[in-house]
């Protein structure tokens, strides 16, 4: 029950808010911030509940497979239910370790955000109460997509979160806000219509889309693999979009910049996890064993993770540097997915060929690097939403003081700000990597993934010996990009809190409101999610929180983070990070640098060299959509509009479809003339006048008032039959198919 109500709470309590912001202003912000921490203790409770009744694994992908650690095999039914009635087979809710955690980090996001909502939108009054109704149906449909039982069920809440979160984005409705919204919105469409393809075929082929059930169906369904595959890439592209991963990335660099930047928090918090969500799920449940969609993502996942890594080096916008290194963390997660399944398939078919043993879906099935793939996987995407909620709540506070983002007009405001300074060095610190701090354990358990695969390369059939000059190259590719994070957040910080700005008036100014700069809210959203990336980075809370998701006792008990062999690939990092900063910043991304980097503190301009052509939307998309396409049908058209032997054989059948046309139309008219003049001869009646009365005449007129209200109503109720056949059309599909 506590799931459901995590769930649909948050529904009911928009529409409260909304009718609370008609009387009070002030009461529509109080009651939204504290319904959200209202729904964090619920998530704290369904935690412990999870814990209770699963085991100290507490999770649903153990149950029935024989996992490692004292949870499982055991059914969590109070954390299960199906809601009869929806769609065919009802809507499937429940929780287990990963879906309970996730569901805890959905709440600290919300609370957080919306606390500080209440400061940041402290001189603005537009706009508000939409803001506000739409950020607490984003968060019911975020809760149902991390508590869904199944995909038709994730893939409904996935949809439901596109459209209230696409208000977001247009919120301030300026010019670049409609034009990033209506771009958020189409990729989101397109991904909502891939996705749906992915699960009809993954339906047709596996006869389920029951997330515990998957493996099972799959393995029988061994005679549909391509089908299978195809599905799991429509699916790979559905749930991409919303994850911002390569080439589906377009919306995620324009939309955070023009967003509030409590919305930007959330959705580069938990909405891009939400992509990741449905595809981590899909390849650990459907597609384990498969191969070829471990490599598609860890490909894509390369791809994603360099491209954001350098477009977040070459910005000059707070915010979008922010959002391009999100692009890049994505891209880190999803190299993960990648080598789990990869190295899931390894490790099975070398104990296959041992011992004859067979390959199992599920977290519970992973062992040995695999499970080290995803325990890292899981750990990082924690880490990256609530460093994000930091960092963007960061950028928060400089664009309430400063209203601008722009790295040359806010550099130096800063320098005398300690409480914020310390908060974001916390940030950067995290996200870069630097032993001690979360993010180096997560990034460490993703590089020993790709060196594991790499010494296993021939062991297998995931990863021939052929591969392992890829695989060395994808470790370089990653190396650098955790190169990339550093420098671009070095740069960050040191354009922030230790240079000096170009104008020494404006320094004057900026240092001298060192104080009040914060509310309270803000230091909420910003110091106190900034003290867990100390505790996050501890190995007994990872180590905790790896095996409450994973569902296996001691998950990471022969991880040891501060080995040389796991240091060594944090400094290699690191020290591409320091040279690129030295050299690539300070020399080629300044005017008024210097190649050595012997830069004053006020020397250089911070300039943008990326090429502004090279916008795959600009490029790409808006063009094949706008000329190519609509140019393509028209040359086609054009070929039987000229062809002389096509015209005339189109005009001949467009000439017997008229006369067959005109037949029916005609006849039937014809034969009733003809029954009316023989059969059924009329009789004259002599025409009598009707005395109408009052009261008909009084319904005549109220029935002449009404009729285009009849019209439209039967216009609309038209509408509604139609749409009706086609659901239920849906619907006669899958009980068909199923």
């Amino acid at each position: 029950m506590l799931p459901v109500l995590l769930i649909f709470l948050p529904f009911a309590a928009g529409i409260m808010d909304y009718l609370i912001a008609r009387k009070s202003e002030r009461g529509r912000d109080l009651f939204a911030a504290a319904f959200t921490w209202v729904m964090l203790l619920l998530s704290v409770f369904l935690v412990v509940l999870t814990v209770k009744e699963g085991g100290a694994a507490g999770t649903l992908f153990s149950a029935g497979k024989g996992a490692a650690g004292s949870g499982a095999g055991r059914s969590v039914s109070l954390l299960r239910m199906e809601i009869p009635y929806v769609f065919t087979g009802g809507l499937s809710i429940q929780a287990d370790g990963f879906r309970a955690a996730y569901s805890l980090v959905t709440s600290v996001m919300w609370a957080f955000t919306t606390t500080f909502s209440l400061e940041y939108f402290r001189h603005e009054r537009e706009h508000l109460s939409r803001y506000y109704l739409f950020v607490l149906f984003t968060l019911g449909a975020t809760q149902g997509v991390m508590l869904s039982g199944d995909l038709l069920t994730t893939f409904l809440f996935f949809e439901i979160l596109s459209l209230t979160s696409f208000t977001w984005v247009m919120h301030e409705e300026t010019p670049g806000a409609l034009r990033a919204g209506y771009t958020y919105l189409f990729i989101a469409v397109i991904g909502g219509l891939v996705l749906f393809m992915g699960l009809v075929l993954l339906q047709h082929a596996a006869g389920t889309l029951a997330y515990s059930a998957l493996h099972a169906a799959v393995s029988n369904a061994s005679g549909h693999s391509g089908m299978i595959l195809a599905a799991g890439v429509c699916i790979l592209t559905g749930f991409g979009c919303k994850a911002g991963m390569f080439p589906v990335h377009v919306w995620l660099p324009k939309a955070h910049p023009v967003a509030p930047s409590p919305a930007s928090a959330l959705l580069s918090g938990v909405l891009t996890k939400v992509g990741i969500y449905g595809i981590l799920l899909t390849g650990i449940e459907a597609l384990i064993d498969f191969p070829d969609f471990g490599w598609i993502v860890l490909i894509l996942g390369t791809i994603t993770m360099f491209l954001g890594a350098v477009l977040a080096l070459f910005s000059v916008n707070l915010k979008r540097t922010l959002a391009c290194s999100s692009m890049s963390q994505i891209g880190f997660i999803l190299t993960g997915i990648g080598m789990t399944v990869l190295l899931h398939v390894q490790h099975g078919t070398a104990k296959a060929v041992a011992a004859g043993a067979v390959n199992g879906g599920g977290f519970a099935a992973l062992e040995g690097h695999a499970l080290a793939a995803m325990c890292g996987t899981l750990l990082h995407m924690v880490n990256h939403s609530m460093l994000k909620l930091c960092l963007f709540c960061a950028a928060g506070v400089v664009v309430m003081n400063l209203h601008a983002l722009d790295l040359n007009q806010i550099r130096g405001w800063g320098r005398k700000k300690w409480l914020l300074k310390v908060s974001f060095f916390l940030g950067v610190v995290g996200i870069a990597g630097v032993p001690l701090f979360n993010g180096y354990a997560s990034k460490t358990l993703l590089h020993e993934a790709i060196t594991a695969g790499i010494m296993e390369a021939g062991e297998g059939a995931a990863i021939r010996s052929s591969a392992a000059g890829l695989l060395s190259v994808i470790e370089w590719i990653f190396l650098i990009s955790g190169g990339c994070t550093f420098a671009y957040m070095l740069k960050l910080f040191l354009c922030l809190f230790v240079e000096k700005n170009q104008d020494p008036r404006r320094q004057q100014e900026y240092d001298k409101c060192a104080k009040g700069y914060m509310g309270i809210g803000s230091v909420i959203a910003v110091f106190g999610t900034s003290i867990l990336f100390i505790l996050l980075g501890q190995k007994p809370v990872f180590d905790a929180a790896a095996s409450f998701m994973t569902g296996h006792a001691q998950a990471l008990a022969h991880f040891a983070p501060l080995s040389f062999e796991c240091v060594k690939g944090a400094l290699i990092s690191l020290g591409i990070g320091a040279l690129l900063y030295l050299f690539v910043i300070r020399g080629f991304l300044m005017e008024g640098g210097t190649l050595t980097g012997r830069c004053t503190l006020r020397e250089g301009i911070y300039v943008n060299r990326w090429p502004q052509r090279l916008d795959l939307e600009d490029l790409l998309y808006r063009p094949m959509l706008t000329r190519w396409l609509p140019g393509f049908f028209g040359a086609v058209c054009s070929v039987f509009a000229e062809n002389k032997v096509l015209s005339v054989l189109c005009k001949g059948v467009l000439t017997c479809a008229a006369w067959m046309c005109r037949f029916l139309s005609v006849g039937p008219d014809a034969l009733i003339v003809l029954v009316r003049k023989t059969v059924l001869k009329e009789h004259v009646v002599a025409d009598t006048p009707d005395q109408v009365g009052f009261l008909e005449k009084r319904r005549d007129e109220v029935r002449e008032a009404y009729r285009p209200i009849h019209g439209n109503f039967s216009f609309a109720l038209m509408l509604s039959c139609i749409g009706m056949m086609v659901i239920l059309g849906v619907i006669m599909f899958f009980n068909l198919r199923g």
